[in-house]
């Protein structure tokens, strides 16, 4: 199997895989105040150093969570709690761990407009706040899309609802690792992060918070993580996650990466009338979200997997279901286009042949289905 699913999940790196085991040899827990409780400690604060660094933020501000899922929601449902009169600002670009709990009827909202070439309309956004009556606007902006990896324009945003003294929450996950990421550059107050979207292991996470920010803690019990995500820390996860960041370099790696995306993505546009979404903006450097309609996305699944390649259709987060994309139908796509979308994503570990392979693959595939999508060739 060639994996071209990065965007999912990326796979584990060797760097926190031997991390990992080391921890495993611990076998205490941090809390404890003895010498191998100690050891523990050290090297979660280690990690939490290194996470911090990656992002340019004080050790202090980072917490541990489960996974991103947790991150946002603790930076969500925290921050809501303790801000009066607080209306939340969101666009359906946000994954469904953001975008899902917006749509729960539990808090006021306004939904901001997206357009079409994949970012969140920062006009539509400066009307919407302008129309504030005494309340704090609370927004929730990612920083690239996990379909499509458009980087959305997070720093204007936030000097937008710095104006109306408001606060911003933004969804990293899929960013950190793959792009530079500096919470001061970016002007957020709440920062999400995963480990295996870094080639960490999956089940932890981490939220930056800025000092000051307001914070309620959403998990009671033992008072980790400075009581603001109680319960004994993962500290083979944790472990992981912080020699899979440190091993990333995305000066480095991004430049091969987005070259692979290249010759995709080339290769596609030269055969057959295919249509790419934000091929346009600054995107993660190894994303392709594209369709060709008539040509279910789900069917595509299939037929990659057939042939030996993993790709995903629209989010991987649905418990294995397909939806159509809510980014691409807010970006104006018909649901007949929408639901022939396509996300392929490389990585790390993947090579120039995997992007070329692929793209015979699924031209090969697209041809019987859809023959007449295909360029006459002189």
């Amino acid at each position: 199997m060639t994996y071209c699913d990065y965007n999912a999940t990326a796979p584990l790196r060797p760097e926190a895989r031997e991390a990992m085991l080391l921890a495993m040899d611990v076998q205490a827990n941090a809390s404890s105040v003895h010498s191998a409780g100690r050891r523990a400690r050290r090297m979660i604060e280690s990690a939490r150093t290194a996470i911090g660094g990656v992002i340019g933020s004080r050790s202090e501000d980072v917490v541990f969570t489960s996974g991103g899922t947790e991150a946002n929601a603790l930076a969500i449902l925290g921050a809501l709690a303790k801000i009066e009169h607080a209306v939340w600002f969101y666009s359906d670009l946000e994954h469904p761990a953001v975008r899902d709990l917006a749509m729960s009827g539990r808090f006021e909202t306004r939904r901001v407009a997206v357009l079409p070439n994949g970012t969140m309309d920062l006009e539509d956004l400066a009307q919407k706040l302008q129309s504030l009556d005494g309340q704090t606007p609370f927004l929730s902006l990612m920083l690239a899309n996990n379909e499509t990896g458009v980087i959305q324009p997070v720093a204007k945003a936030c000097a937008l609802v710095r104006k109306y003294d408001g606060l911003v929450h933004c969804d990293a996950v899929q960013a950190v690792s793959k792009i530079p990421v500096s919470v001061g550059m970016l002007g957020v107050d709440y920062l999400a992060m995963s480990a295996h979207k870094c080639g960490g292991p999956q089940g932890v996470g981490a939220l930056w918070h800025r000092a000051g920010a307001p914070l309620l803690p959403q998990q009671i019990g033992g008072g980790q993580e400075k009581s603001i995500r109680s319960g004994t820390e993962n500290l083979i996860g944790i472990a992981g996650f912080a020699a899979a960041v440190e091993a990333s370099d995305p000066y480095k790696e991004a430049p091969r990466i987005e070259k692979m995306r290249s010759v995709f993505e080339t290769a596609l546009k030269q055969a057959a009338r295919v249509t790419f979404f934000g091929d346009h903006l600054e995107r993660l450097p190894g994303t392709s979200c594209f369709a060709l309609e008539g040509f279910k996305g789900e069917t595509q699944v299939m037929a990659m997997d057939l042939a030996g390649f993993a790709v995903s259709s629209g989010s991987a987060c649905s418990s294995g279901k397909v939806r159509t994309s809510s980014v691409l139908l807010a970006m104006g796509a018909s649901d007949a286009l929408a639901s022939s979308a396509l996300r392929v994503s490389f990585g790390w570990r993947s090579e120039a042949e995997d992007a070329q392979a692929l793209a015979e693959a699924w031209l090969k595939a697209a041809r019987r289905v859809s023959s007449h999508a295909f360029k006459e060739i002189a």
